[in-house]
C-alpha cells in the first residue's frame, strides 16, 4: 500500500517562480512540506535568470526528495514576451524533473483551482484561502505564486494524470478522474489506496465545510 505521495508544484515565472512542496496520503490528507518563490532580477540576462530558477528546482528536490513534479501548464497570452520567459521556465523545470529521474506532470490553471475550490474561475484570494484551509496553515501563503504552486502540488496528489502530452490525450478527464487504461502500475496502485481509504469513510477535503 502507498503510504504517502511528495509532490513538487511549480508555478512558472522568470521574474518569480512558486515552488510549494506538499505530502499527500492515501486518505487525500494534504500537509504543507514547504513553500517559497524564486526571484531573478529583470536586469539580469534571460540565460543567468534561467539558471538561477534551474539551480533553486534542482536543490529543491535535492533537499526534499519529491517523487514527482508537477508544473502549472502554459496558456498563450497577448504579452509574447511574458509567455515565453514561463515557456523557458517549464522547459527548466521539466529538464530538472527528468535529470533527478522523477515523473514529470502539468496541469492547467483551472484544474488546479477546481481541485482546491471547486471552480476552475476562482480568483488568486479564493485558492490561497482554500490552500491555507486545505493545509491547516495559521495565515494565507505569500505571494499568490507561492500558493498556486502548493494548488498545483494538491491538484496533482489529489487527481493525478496531468502527462501533457497533446498526441496522446490528457490521462484527466473533464470530470477530473484518471482514465484507468492511462494509469501506470505505479498509479494504480495509487489509485486503489485512496479507493480503500474512502470506503473506510474519509473525508474528501475538497468537501470540507466551510
Amino acid at each position: 500500500m502507498v503510504s504517502q505521495q511528495r509532490v513538487l508544484g511549480i508555478d512558472p515565472g522568470l521574474t518569480r517562480c512558486g515552488l510549494g512542496c506538499v505530502d499527500i496520503d492515501p486518505r487525500r490528507r494534504a500537509r504543507l512540506v514547504e513553500v517559497g518563490v524564486v526571484r531573478t532580477s529583470p536586469g539580469s540576462s534571460p540565460e543567468q535568470r534561467l539558471l538561477a530558477v534551474a539551480e533553486a528546482i534542482e536543490d529543491w528536490i535535492a533537499r526534499l526528495g519529491p517523487s514527482v513534479v508537477s508544473i502549472e501548464r502554459v496558456f498563450a497570452q497577448e504579452n509574447l514576451r511574458s509567455v515565453i520567459g514561463v515557456a523557458q521556465v517549464i522547459g527548466v523545470a521539466m529538464v530538472a524533473g527528468a535529470r533527478s529521474g522523477l515523473d514529470v506532470a502539468q496541469h492547467t490553471p483551472s484544474e488546479a483551482k477546481a481541485a482546491v475550490t471547486g471552480s476552475g474561475r476562482a480568483d488568486k484570494v479564493q485558492v490561497q484561502r482554500m490552500v491555507t484551509r486545505i493545509l491547516r496553515l495559521d495565515s494565507p501563503p505569500q505571494p499568490a505564486d507561492a500558493a498556486d504552486a502548493l494548488a498545483q502540488a494538491i491538484c496533482h496528489g489529489w487527481r493525478g494524470g496531468g502527462s501533457g502530452a497533446d498526441d496522446v490525450g490528457e490521462m484527466v478527464s473533464a470530470g477530473g478522474a484518471v482514465r484507468a487504461s492511462a494509469r501506470t502500475p505505479a498509479q494504480r496502485q495509487w489509485a486503489a489506496a485512496q479507493a480503500a481509504a474512502r470506503r473506510t469513510g474519509a473525508v474528501d477535503p475538497r468537501r470540507v465545510r466551510r
